[in-house]
């Protein structure tokens, strides 16, 4: 195993510290301030214009695409290239990761376009994701069934000549509610004859599209999450789309989906460990700061043991999330299957972890809107349930253990 960051790694890292330094940071009170303004005006999902002069710095700076490891759309970057620099962007999540053009669900979806769109669909939808003149949102999830189990998905992709009807209602479609937010890629049955995992197909769908009704955005313990853009409910009614916006085969979903959610997944477990270093920087500086009952809480063996307790809980975390990026990129995410479960838990877990103590570290300030701990913490809380829940990922991680030990006949 060789977690050694590569030169080009490095250099990148530094330069996206210095952007957090001198761009991001100081631009996250102007970001909130422009939030709260147009929530009041009763437009949260506006797009705060302190964006657009950070993607602009960004993009002059070199830091543009850098998740995609497709060297023809994106930097080339291999995942554990990559890994250190989603954690890095995970310090400032509102904010760093879009300015960089890395945040989801765009990144999982132009990773998919990528690897399966047509030369139609590439012109038509990559290409403007790639230059940020579009966002986009994946419908998958749906409030009729139980998630934790995909193939319970039932909406339907039905082949009508040269067209394809989608029917469905989906909920969870990250960004469905921004203004610039123009596609959805859904995932339904298109054959509910063939086998499980057979079933199942991709389609794109404009938002704009007769049939398409996008009803609310549901809530994350009472954030909206305006500007990333909210999590729509989007009711599909007979919307007929081209046949030329099947995503990849007819058949393909679970394939496509699996290929979308591996890389993923490291990047949302590399800046969730990002939330969770600032969190521990935000509780150092607290605890040194502060005097309760004649000295510094940081001298209170109580509070000494939940920053070592943090700091091994994000070490251990991240050597497993580098671990099974180094798997991805030598053998495989399909080989590193078991790594990516394990991750998708202990990073959460970690930063969860992480994050509870610097709230209370805080007190009362740490569950306000002064400091970001509470929307990171509400934020953080959906991973152990967005990419599948945690006790899924356990048990797939126990039947591998169960299949290792099983006896020989």
């Amino acid at each position: 195993m060789d977690f050694a960051h590569s030169e080009r790694s490095l250099e990148l890292q530094d330069t996206v510290s210095r952007f957090l330094d001198e761009h991001v940071y100081p631009a996250e009170a102007e970001f909130h301030e422009q939030e709260a303004a147009f929530r009041a005006a009763g437009d949260p999902f506006r797009t705060p214009a302190v964006l657009t002069g950070l993607k602009e710095t960004a993009r002059a700076q070199g830091l543009w695409n850098l998740f995609l490891p497709d060297a023809e759309h994106g930097a080339g970057l291999s995942v554990l290239e990559y890994a250190p620099i989603a954690e890095l962007s995970g310090r400032s999540p509102m904010i760093a990761p879009e300015s960089m053009n890395c945040s989801a669900p765009d990144t999982g979806n132009m990773e998919l376009l990528a690897m399966f769109a047509t030369p139609g669909q590439t012109t038509q939808w990559l290409e403007p994701l790639l230059n940020a003149e579009i966002r986009s949102c994946f419908s998958m999830t749906e409030p009729a069934v139980a998630s934790s189990d995909a193939s319970n998905i039932a909406a339907t992709i039905t082949p009508d000549g040269d067209s394809y009807v989608v029917n469905g209602r989906k909920w969870w479609s990250t960004g469905a509610m921004r203004p610039e937010c123009k596609v959805a890629i859904v995932m339904g049955v298109s054959d509910p004859d063939a086998a499980k995992y057979a079933r199942h197909s991709m389609i794109l769908v404009p938002l704009d599209s007769p049939g398409v009704t996008i009803e609310r955005s549901t809530t994350v313990f009472g954030y909206d999450d305006g500007p990333h853009g909210g999590h729509g409910v989007i009711h599909y009614d007979n919307v007929r789309v081209p046949a030329t916006n099947l995503l990849g085969p007819q058949g393909g979903g679970f394939m496509m989906a699996q290929a979308r959610l591996g890389p993923g997944r490291i990047h949302h477990c590399m800046r969730s460990l990002g939330m969770a270093e600032r969190a521990l920087e935000l509780m150092c500086t607290r605890a040194s700061s502060r005097t309760a009952f004649g000295q510094p809480i940081a001298n209170q063996g109580v509070v000494q043991e939940w920053i070592a307790e943090s700091r091994l809980a994000i070490n251990q975390a991240r050597l497993l999330v580098l671990n099974a990026a180094w798997l991805i990129d030598t053998v495989g995410a399909r080989k590193a299957r078991t790594e990516i479960a394990a991750i998708k838990v202990a990073a959460p877990r970690a930063a969860s972890f992480v994050l509870d103590k610097a709230i209370q570290a805080h007190g009362a300030a740490g569950v306000s809107g002064d400091v970001p701990l509470a929307a990171m913490w509400a934020g953080l809380r959906t991973l152990h349930l967005a990419d599948g829940p945690d006790e899924v990922h356990l048990r797939s991680i126990a039947r591998e253990e169960l299949r290792r030990h099983a006896p020989v006949t």
